[in-house]
C-alpha cells in the first residue's frame, strides 16, 4: 500500500498528526508526507499513490491536489480536523463562507472514499450537511488519552484498506479479470474442457480482488467452483468479513428467480423475463444465471428471436450477447442471435463497471 499525504503549513498541530501517522504506518507501507502542493503533483507523479489523505479544508491549494491525484487513480481520504464545525463556518466572513464551504468544502467532502473525524459532536454536524455519509470516528491521540498513537494508527491503516477493498473491479488489472472470465465459466459448466481460453494464472494474478468482487457481487459460489474446477491453487481469503464501501443506492443482488418468479415449463418466457431484468439493471449474478439458462437443450432459438422482436428486446439481447461473451465466455453456438457491440453495448458495460463505484 503506498499512501501520501498532503496537509498545511500553516498548521503545527496537524504536521505532528501527520508525523504520528507517517512514523506508526512506516513498517506496513511505503507513507510519504508533504505540506507543499507543487511539490506533490511531483511526488504524486513518481510513487503513484493508492491513497491520499488530505488534512484540513480550507486550502483551496490542497482540494485542487486532490482532485489530479484523483485522476491519477489514487483514492481520497480527508479528515476535517474540525474545520467544518458549526463555530468555524460562521467565524469566516459571508463571502468567504459562501465561496469556499458551497464550492471547495463540499465538493472535496463529496468526492473522497471517507471522511475521518475525531469525534462524536464532530460526526454528527458532518451528518448533518450531508455531503458524505461515509463517516469514520478515530480519536486524535494528540487531544485525548482515549487512545494511543499505535491505536489510532492501526484504525487509520484499517479505513485505508476498506477504501481499497471497495469497488475493487475499477482497480483489477485487464489478466486477472480475463483470469476472473475463465473460472466464472468452469464455474458455469462444471467442465474443465469447456474452458478453451488460455487460462494465466501467476504471483502477479490479484486474488484479492477478484474474490472480494466475487463476494460483492454475490457470485463467490461459482467463483469458487470454477476455481476448484480448473485445480488452481489460490489464498484463503474469508471475503465475508472483510469489510468494502458501497454506494449509497447499493442493495445486495438476488438469484434472478427471486425477482422474476420461477421457471414454469415455458423455456422462452422465461429467457424473455430474465433478460427483460437484466435491461433494469444488469448485475454478474444475473449475467451468469443467463448464461447458464442459454446452455439448456430446451431452448428455440427462432421462437426466442421471435418474441424478443415482439417485445421490442431484439437489439438489447443483441447487445447483451456481447456482454456475456465477454463476462462469461458464451460460445456463439449457445446464443440465440448474433451479438453486437456498439453504443447499447458500451453502455451495458459501462453500468457493470460501475455497479460498484462510489
Amino acid at each position: 500500500m503506498k499512501i501520501l499525504h498532503l496537509y498545511p503549513k500553516s498548521d503545527n498541530m496537524i504536521a505532528q498528526y501527520v508525523s504520528i501517522l507517517v512514523e506508526g504506518m512506516r513498517h506496513s507501507a511505503d507513507v510519504r508526507a508533504t505540506d507543499s502542493p507543487s511539490d506533490f503533483k511531483t511526488i504524486c507523479q513518481k510513487m503513484e499513490p493508492d491513497i491520499v489523505h488530505c488534512h484540513g479544508c480550507w486550502q483551496y491549494a490542497i482540494v485542487n491536489a486532490a482532485n489530479i491525484a484523483r485522476k491519477n487513480g489514487a483514492r481520497i481520504i480527508l479528515s476535517p480536523h474540525g474545520q467544518l464545525e458549526p463555530w468555524i463556518l460562521e467565524e469566516k466572513s459571508l463571502q468567504e463562507k459562501l465561496h469556499k464551504t458551497l464550492l471547495w468544502q463540499k465538493s472535496s467532502v463529496e468526492r473522497a472514499y471517507a471522511i475521518i473525524v475525531f469525534g462524536n459532536m464532530e460526526q454528527r454536524h458532518l451528518s448533518q450537511l450531508k455531503w458524505n455519509q461515509r463517516i469514520e470516528i478515530i480519536r486524535n491521540t494528540l487531544i485525548t488519552n482515549s487512545i494511543t498513537p499505535q491505536e489510532m494508527c492501526s484504525q487509520i491503516f484499517a479505513v485505508y484498506q476498506k477504501v481499497l477493498d471497495s469497488n475493487v473491479l475499477e482497480q483489477m488489472d485487464e489478466t486477472t479479470q480475463r483470469l476472473l472470465a475463465c473460472i466464472i465459466k468452469a464455474g458455469i459448466t462444471g467442465d474443465r474442457r469447456w474452458v478453451q481460453e488460455p487460462v494465466v494464472c501467476s504471483q502477479e494474478t490479484d486474488w484479492r480482488r477478484l474474490l472480494i468482487y466475487a463476494e460483492h457481487e454475490k457470485v463467490r459460489n461459482y467463483v469458487d467452483y470454477g476455481i476448484s474446477i480448473l485445480g488452481l491453487d489460490t489464498p484463503s481469503l474469508d471475503t465475508s468479513k472483510i469489510t468494502a464501501y458501497f454506494p449509497n443506492d447499493w442493495q445486495q443482488p438476488l438469484p434472478l428467480k427471486e425477482i422474476i418468479g420461477e421457471y414454469k415449463g415455458d423455456e422462452t418466457d422465461y429467457l424473455v423475463r430474465m433478460i427483460r431484468q437484466i435491461e433494469k439493471r444488469p448485475l454478474l449474478l444475473h449475467l451468469i444465471e443467463l448464461a447458464r439458462e442459454l446452455r439448456r437443450d430446451a431452448v428455440d432459438d427462432d421462437q426466442l428471436q421471435q418474441v424478443l422482436e415482439e417485445k421490442k428486446l431484439l437489439k438489447y439481447a443483441s447487445c447483451l450477447m456481447k456482454i456475456l461473451q465477454e463476462q462469461t465466455l458464451l460460445e456463439e453456438g449457445y446464443m440465440p442471435l448474433p451479438p453486437s457491440d456498439n453504443r447499447g453495448t458500451r453502455h451495458i458495460r459501462k453500468l457493470i463497471m460501475n455497479h460498484l463505484k462510489i
